[in-house]
């Protein structure tokens, strides 16, 4: 009797496990479909409804897709920003941002990354493929004579510019608004975020993870931030982290600023959750912003 107690518990935790496993599984498949597919792009603006002239542009990135975006040149311009917007949606929310750098005399380029918005591509990697973006749009501005530019990045789009500052000398000044330090931490915390409890989270992180880069053929952890943020020095570098952001810590933060060469700064907003320090505090955010381009790229 004793021994079939032993077998039959032994069968009962072993189909747990199995349970377990494959409620995981399927949960790490959905999630890394819904990773990669092409976003449905934001409410349409542009910067005209801002009264601001602007070109339609169109580039490809460094490894062939076609990109869309548009080009708000200034009146003798003092220095060029090139906008990177965050995962799903596009790049039209973040036109908002565009009247003060132009006020301040700076070119803006915005641009839609691959799987988003207006541009080309059927697949969002998080970072390792935009890489390729952010480059295609530093390319773009070189052939009209550019050689030095900003970079303002959102959530994701903070991550794809620490992740490629270094692979690129015209960039000299990078702002990273809510921009994590490793996806499979960022993606965790979503999953977390979503309902599935804490313990069984970071492994269904990892398994979105590890079945994305499957999918799609590359190695997504190769281009997480804190891999690159200590190569962007001497160029600089401004982070900016709300401490109620529910994806990307405090903590993060902070490894990515420890990690980074001089000239750094961080501005943590104790109010604030996901990219949310410029609707706490628009004017500091605004001064913050303008003064560290004003410093490190205007000529």
């Amino acid at each position: 009797m004793i021994v079939s107690g032993i077998i039959i518990a032994l069968i009962s935790i072993a189909f747990l496990l199995a349970v377990v496993v494959s409620i995981i599984g399927a949960i790490s498949l959905h999630g890394s479909s819904q990773l990669i597919r092409r976003r449905v792009p934001d409410a349409p603006s542009d910067p005209a409804q801002y009264g601001l002239t602007y070109e339609e542009v169109v580039f490809p990135s460094r490894d062939g897709l076609t990109l869309r975006g548009w080009f708000i040149l200034a009146p003798e311009a003092r220095g060029t920003v090139v906008f990177c917007h965050g995962h799903a949606g596009s790049m039209d929310p973040d036109v908002r941002y565009v009247p003060a750098l132009h006020e301040r005399g700076y070119n803006v380029l915005m641009f839609d990354f691959r799987g988003h918005g207006r541009s080309e591509g059927q697949h969002v990697s998080m970072g390792y493929y935009e890489r390729q973006d952010l480059l295609g749009a530093v390319d773009y501005l070189q052939s009209r004579g550019i050689d030095r530019v900003g970079v303002l990045g959102f959530s994701m789009g903070g991550a794809v510019a620490m992740a490629t500052a270094s692979h690129s000398e015209a960039i000299r000044a990078v702002v990273s608004d809510g921009g994590f330090a490793r996806l499979s931490d960022a993606i965790t915390a979503g999953v977390r975020e979503r309902g599935l409890p804490g313990y069984l989270a970071p492994l269904a992180g990892h398994l979105i993870i590890w079945l994305t880069g499957l999918r799609l053929g590359c190695p997504l952890s190769e281009a997480d931030p804190i891999h690159w943020v200590d190569k962007i020095a001497p160029r600089a570098l401004f982070i900016i982290q709300g401490a109620l952001d529910p994806f990307v810590t405090v903590e993060e933060a902070g490894e990515l600023y420890t990690a980074a060469g001089e000239p750094k700064e961080i501005w943590v907003v104790p109010e604030a959750g996901h990219r949310q320090a410029d609707r706490c505090h628009p004017e500091e955010y605004r001064h913050r912003v303008l003064a560290f381009f004003d410093q490190w790229l205007a000529r």
